[in-house]
């Protein structure tokens, strides 16, 4: 916008109606969405930039003044009439300020014009008290929720002393708001007093408060700020660095008359508070020393959500994800998702039986899916609430990785058929870091879900902890700043201001697609959990909390005040719904069994027998034709893309790519990329995430290209492959491993039909990612009968290059699979291995060869069922001349190969073989080279085991018979208390029913992973293989 120089430049001694007719044209247009744009008309020698008031933030104020001049003379007060009059005559602008000449006399010279200094109002008082209403506004806008009626307890501890807050009004007394002005303003109320507060001024373009009027008294101005911003809602917007956006929220907060709500939509709330309350009350009287983590103190949960619902439904929203954390579950389960009452109550029998298998979870971790019509909108939509462990916050980038996958599979590119909801506490919002690591996700093209709402449950409270010692900030909320995501912060005890504030979010995210939050400011009526006596910590706030009369009986008792209800028709509401939870109670009683199943949250229609089970269990050949191997070869190495121009080394890695393809052999990124593309061939969507995944982080793959010429033009060779492929989606994410590994988990829950990826940058980075393994992906199917495919590629390998980035830490995974180390499987041979596979809780493979890769990502998608995929990739081994594949071991036929066996010399005379080296991964190359080195080709066999979960006794057991009188040796690179040792060991005592010791060759036990010294690290490995080669090391060892 013009600032006001420039507009009083632009004046010319033409008269007002002329000025009107021509600028008000001018002035129309530009509303219409154009700039607005004015050519010079006359330049002045006087200078502007001595007159103070027509500086800084005013020269928009009356600029906006001499627009509305020129439609209307009257439209302004007359000081201003005749100071645009007498600019307009060619008086200097000094000259118009002081003293305007009068209209008939323009021709009159400036000492006419300085005679009647003192006639005229001041001008310069004018615009001062102008901005400082101005000020006053945008005071309120900014900090108006400092000083709103959020806490229901009136004890608020949110502390603004560091806050920008610091207060004058100390000789002004504004009839009731001198406190509440002295809490907003800053320097003696910006120069307004008293005498002001009938004054009639005109609005600023950025307050909505005046509805249809442009000017209000001051005293009318006050009043109408303080409804807009002061009382249950305290809106947090200003941060916002987006106009239109805040333009919004102004006019959704400011108007006058918004919060008025019809009979039926009153009776609705109230009738929504009764199911909220009084589910609760049914579980106190009925388990009352059952742990329920209850939601009294916040029964206004249920209506917000559903308002919510109500409106993304009117919005056209057909699904809806919903995270949130134990307390309320179980309310939200009965009276949102519309959980059966008697599959709830019947959760409290200690009684209840298990009929699946795994170890299931307790009632309030439990998730929920279901397909329901809303009475509102009269349309159908799907409502998921996801399991979710006590980890508070952890459930979040499932959520979104769900919501995002769901939008993918129905094509929805905005986000206007399927959304999320997250529900938080308020000390998890503020203390866990994944919630700051989501929100990071919430604008990045392939992450984003264009928007979610989230619900902070403000109790005011942690576990015991007061929230002054539990954040920095001054909300909990204020993490979501980071997005520019409005915060809506409202005080639980008001349903309808409740009400208002959840359809405004609902409205938000339809039209911006942006995260917003909603934050019920409320309290928590029991404990922690209805066990636990807060009156130890809290005895003030508990106090106090004794005292409130419940939500429900205040909003009811303000309906009937009202006589939008009566008493008697308020308590017939009660009685039906209590009647429903009895009903539900008594039939509750014939459920013996509990089926986990029925609380699954992510079904997937048509992969499994009516029972659940796998339609089949058999895995077949993971190989392909020569032709499509070759096919996918001139892919991987080509642009596919015209007047594409890559980088030189590019080119030689393409080159190099197209030679292999010649000669029939793959390294390992081809063995991936012949993966891939077939799986893209036929149908199956494949995601590869993680950070730097586009190009590798060694540098090896390469999926996306870069023209170097044109900036953001890319290439993707992989969607290239096939007319009716699947897509392929690479992206490289933020650099977060808890959220994105989430975020990827919750992707592959939607379907089973899809190809999910994590790769970590190195192993050891999933570390900060332990929680979704450990919660999730390890016991997810146990825990709440829920099948994931979801691979995990963690390069892992010591190379010399120091503690870090040297071990995914193997251990972590083995120690946590499911499988006997004592028992051997009892299967039959032609089933053993998919058996296996079926009763694993996860698998574990550290390949050593590229087609061994390529087998075992193929066969993720073609066997009968999922279950999570650990794969240890190699590093060196990536440019290894050896670690080579023939198409040979990809043909038709071929398949996935548990353990690799040795096919040299000693297969001749097994008998005569004197060790047999167990190993896995990258340290097979360095045994066969030692081997060699010292010809015992003869004397040693050394045998892989590429899957170590679940481990292949089958298999260990033939190589171990074959070679009857050799010692048996593990050897690995990792130290004795690391990698798989532990693991292996009992195991393969138990293939050999305990007859033969199991001897170790490798590091020591140690602290860390490696050696920082590359010399240190070179003794270590020589002196490994010393022991694994030396046939009288464990000689007298018992």
């Amino acid at each position: 916008m013009h600032r006001l120089r420039t507009t009083v430049v632009r004046l010319r001694p033409i008269t007002a109606p002329q000025t009107a007719k021509s600028q008000s044209q001018a002035r129309l247009a530009a509303v219409g969405g154009a700039l607005r744009t004015f050519q010079p008309m006359r330049s002045y020698t006087a200078s502007v930039s001595a007159e103070p008031f027509l500086n800084g933030t005013s020269s928009n104020y009356v600029e906006e003044m001499y627009y509305a001049w020129l439609e209307n003379p009257r439209s302004v007060h007359k000081s201003w009439d005749i100071f645009f009059r007498n600019a307009n005559a060619g008086a200097p602008p000094g000259a118009a300020y002081q003293s305007p000449p009068p209209l008939a006399g323009a021709a009159l010279g400036l000492a006419n014009a300085q005679a009647m200094v003192g006639v005229q109002p001041n001008v310069e008082k004018l615009v001062e008290d102008h901005l400082a209403v101005q000020s006053l506004v945008r005071a309120y806008q900014v900090r108006g929720h400092h000083i709103a009626k959020l806490d229901p307890l009136d004890i608020s501890v949110v502390d603004f002393d560091e806050a920008p807050v610091m207060v004058g009004l100390k000789k002004v007394d504004l009839s009731g708001y001198k406190e509440r002005l002295y809490d907003l303003t800053a320097e003696e109320f910006y120069g307004l007093d008293e005498s002001d507060l009938d004054k009639v001024f005109r609005l600023p373009t950025t307050t909505f408060i005046g509805g249809s009027e442009s000017t209000l008294p001051l005293r009318e101005i006050i009043q109408r700020l303080e409804m807009a911003y002061c009382q249950s809602i305290g809106v947090e917007f200003m941060f916002i660095n987006d106009l239109e956006q805040c333009q919004w929220i102004r006019q959704k907060f400011e108007r006058p008359g918004i919060m008025q709500f019809t009979l039926e939509e009153k009776r609705t709330l109230l009738a929504r508070m009764v199911r909220s309350t009084r589910f609760e009350e049914f579980l106190q009287r009925k388990w009352s020393s059952e742990k329920r983590f209850g939601l009294e103190g916040c029964e206004s949960l249920i209506p917000a959500l559903k308002t919510i619902i109500d409106k993304s439904s009117m919005n056209g929203v057909e699904s809806i994800i919903m995270g949130m954390p134990h307390r309320g579950r179980l309310n939200v389960l009965a009276n949102v998702i519309r959980k059966e009452l008697d599959q709830i109550f019947c959760q409290f029998d200690s009684k209840l039986e298990a009929a699946d298998e795994g170890s299931g979870d307790v009632k309030y971790h439990l998730g929920m899916w279901h397909r329901r019509i809303n009475r509102v909108t009269d349309r159908n939509i799907t409502l998921s609430l996801m399991a979710n462990p006590s980890h508070l916050e952890a459930v979040d980038p499932v959520v979104q990785g769900k919501t995002k996958a769901e939008q993918f599979y129905c094509g929805d590119t905005e986000g206007n058929r399927v959304m999320s909801i997250l529900l938080h506490g308020d000390a998890a919002f503020a203390g866990q870091g994944v919630v700051y690591e989501t929100f990071h996700l919430s604008d990045l093209p392939s992450y984003t879900t264009h928007g979610t709402i989230h619900v902070v449950v403000n109790n005011q409270i942690g576990f015991t902890t007061d929230p002054r010692v539990a954040r920095s900030s001054s909300y909990p909320t204020d993490v979501a700043k980071v997005v520019n995501a409005p915060i809506f912060h409202v005080n639980a005890d008001d349903p309808e201001a409740v009400m208002y504030v959840c359809n405004v979010a609902a409205e938000w995210r339809a039209t911006f697609h942006k995260d917003v939050v909603v934050d019920l400011v409320c309290y928590r009526r029991n404990g922690h959990n209805e066990m636990d006596e807060p009156m130890f910590t809290q005895p003030l706030m508990y106090k106090q909390i004794k005292k409130q009369k419940g939500v429900l009986q205040k909003y009811a008792e303000k309906l009937i005040a009202e006589g939008a209800v009566t008493r008697q028709e308020y308590e017939e509401e009660i009685a039906k719904y209590d009647k429903i939870c009895e009903e539900a109670h008594a039939r509750s009683k014939d459920e013996k069994i509990l089926h986990i199943k029925h609380w699954l949250d992510s079904p997937w229609p048509g992969f499994f027998n009516m029972d659940g089970q796998p339609k089949s269990m058999t895995s077949p050949s993971t190989g392909l034709t020569e032709e499509e191997l070759g096919h996918i070869g001139h892919i991987a190495s080509s642009v596919p893309v015209e007047d594409f121009t890559i980088h030189g080394g590019l080119s030689r890695i393409l080159k190099g790519r197209a030679a292999m393809v010649g000669q029939r052999v793959c390294d390992w990124a081809l063995g991936e990329y012949m993966a891939f593309g077939s799986l893209l061939k036929e149908g199956t969507h494949i995601r590869l995430s993680g950070q730097d995944v586009e190009r590798g982080t060694f540098s090896h793959r390469h999926h996306v290209l870069h023209d170097q010429n044109v900036d953001k033009r890319i290439c993707i060779p992989m969607n290239h492959i096939a007319p009716n492929q699947a897509p392929y989606t690479v992206c490289n994410s933020s650099l977060s491993e808890y959220g994105v590994l989430g975020f990827e988990l919750g992707f592959a829950m939607a379907s089973p039909n899809a190809l999910v990826l994590w790769e970590a940058q190195f192993g050891d980075f999933h570390n900060t990612a332990q929680c979704i393994i450990d919660q999730f992906i390890c016991p997810g199917q146990a825990k709440w009968v829920r099948q994931n495919g979801i691979v995990l590629l963690l390069p892992h390998g010591m190379e010399g290059m120091g503690p870090e980035h040297s071990s995914a830490r193997p251990e972590r995974f083995l120690q946590m699979c499911n499988e006997d180390p004592d028992a051997y499987p009892k299967f039959s041979a032609e089933e053993f291995a998919v058996r296996q596979l079926y009763d694993c809780n996860w698998i574990i493979v550290n390949c050593s060869t590229p087609a061994n890769y390529f087998h075992v990502l193929r066969r993720q998608i073609l066997q009968p069922f999922r279950k999570p995929l650990i794969v240890f990739t190699p590093k060196s081994l990536l440019r290894h001349p050896d670690a080579k594949s023939s198409f040979d071991d990809m043909l038709p036929g071929t398949h996935f190969q548990r353990l690799i066996p040795d096919s040299g010399p000693v297969c001749e005379k097994p008998d005569g073989v004197k060790r047999i080296v167990f190993c896995t991964g990258k340290v097979y190359y360095e045994l066969t080279r030692e081997r060699k080195n010292r010809g015992m080709d003869n004397t040693v066999a050394i045998a892989r085991i590429e899957q170590l979960s679940p481990f292949p006794f089958d298999q260990v057991k033939v190589e171990t018979d074959r070679y009857p009188n050799a010692d048996l040796v593990w050897c690995q690179e990792e130290h004795k208390n690391q990698g798989y040792y532990d693991y292996v060991k009992p195991r393969l005592r138990t293939t050999v029913d305990r007859t033969r010791p199991v001897w170790y060759a490798g590091r020591g036990p140690a602290a860390a992973p490696a050696t920082g010294n590359k010399a240190a690290h070179l003794v270590e490995l020589q002196r490994f293989l010393d022991t694994a080669f030396n046939l009288d090391a464990f000689t007298g060892q018992s």
